[in-house]
């Protein structure tokens, strides 16, 4: 429990760090979720670097062991004179939501930092005790926006096929040579390990195998029953699979957009991998995109995972979806933002495209192309 000093050369400047920074002396416990080797340790060590806090990690078990109920008492001596306290991983520790509860209200002059991996026990065990006490904020891989930032526009465009490939995150990107061996162990060690830790999956082969499913779906509509089968399961079954992969910041769902056509299809949904290079381990698969079947779903994955860490980032409070009528007419990816509708189709490489005209017309709605030439609009919102 010493003050930790950091230093490291390759560090990226993340979005959000600012609007962190805003929230300091806010009386407020400020929250940092993603998954794990994200970043969220280093941000936070970041914004920390010039203070004298107090580091406690929970993955430690002695740490564990010191916050397992402590009394009011207990937590002011673990303090000490710390106006500055940061745990790390606090999912790991049971009843944490009341041990924040009462350091942000019965120590007032304390600012306190905490990071989470994943969203499962450490959402339900914080959203009661810290109602109003909290700020909270995800994040995830590496943006292209903050990648550009620190390597360049120009050194950025040249290694777009090797981000498409192998992803964004920190270590797979500090480490140029060895990508394949830092997504294994992250996929093996990281990922799979908090989703079955902290979940009540009883057959992980189950969860590959629809991990498998899923990768080999990318880009195209999902159908449980469909899953269901391929797997030897029930629909209810991968429903609460996918739901425990979505809060392990592993994958998330699109919902099919429908207002006013009678013809729209409703409940159907896409499934996007948050890290392409996730996805591409997954399917053991990182030919270059030439030789590739997948090289338009893989290009979809980035765009589409990419707008939503900007939404998220940004507060742009816009709302993601796609569109698709049982006459197999269908736009790639739409946005609804401050009474705005936007179609998005996804190319490659430029290629004229039409738009459904009813879609158009019944949305008062604009149809934009993205691809290779113009993605940088799309992916970085000013």
């Amino acid at each position: 429990m010493l003050k930790f000093t950091f230093e490291n050369k390759k560090m990226f400047v993340r979005t959000i760090e600012h609007r962190i920074k805003e929230k300091l002396g806010s009386g407020k416990a400020i929250i940092v979720i993603g998954a794990r080797q994200v970043g969220k340790t280093t941000l936070l060590k970041v914004i920390l670097k010039d203070k004298d806090y107090l580091f406690l990690d929970a993955d430690d078990p002695s740490i564990r062991s010191l916050l397992q109920n402590p009394t009011t008492e207990q937590i002011r001596t673990i303090l000490g004179e710390y106006k500055y306290v940061f745990l790390d991983e606090a999912q790991r520790i049971s009843g944490i939501g009341l041990i924040l509860k009462i350091i942000t209200d019965q120590f007032k002059d304390v600012q306190l930092f905490v990071s989470g991996s994943s969203s499962f026990n450490l959402g339900k065990a914080l959203n009661e005790p810290l109602t109003g006490r909290k700020w909270e904020y995800e994040i995830f891989p590496l943006s292209w926006e903050e990648y550009e930032e620190k390597i360049g526009f120009i050194k950025a465009e040249q290694q777009i096929e090797n981000r498409l490939l192998y992803g964004f995150y920190p270590e797979v990107i500090n480490n140029q040579g060895k990508e394949r061996e830092i997504l294994k162990n992250l996929a093996n060690s990281y990922l799979y390990r908090d989703v079955l830790a902290y979940s009540d999956i009883r057959k992980p082969e189950i969860l590959e195998q629809l991990l498998q499913a899923l990768a080999l779906q990318l880009g195209s509509e999902v159908n449980y029953n469909e899953l269901a089968q391929i797997i030897g399961v029930n629909k209810i079954t991968v429903q609460k699979y996918i739901d425990i992969l979505e809060k392990g910041y592993i994958v998330f769902r699109l919902h099919s957009f429908s207002r006013n056509l009678r013809t729209e299809l409703k409940q159907n949904r896409k499934i996007y991998f948050y890290d392409n290079g996730i996805r591409n381990m997954i399917i053991g698969n990182f030919n270059s995109l030439d030789l590739r079947l997948d090289k338009g779903a893989l290009w979809e994955n980035f765009l589409v995972s990419e707008r939503l860490k900007q939404n998220i980032y940004k507060d742009s409070f816009a709302k993601m979806y796609f569109w698709r009528t049982q006459q197999q007419q269908e736009i790639d990816f739409v946005e609804e933002k401050s009474g705005t509708i936007s179609g998005y189709e996804f190319k490659w490489s430029h290629k004229k495209t039409k738009f459904p005209q009813k879609f158009l017309d019944t949305y008062h709605a604009e149809g934009l192309v993205i691809d290779r030439k113009n993605f940088r609009e799309f992916v970085i919102i000013k």
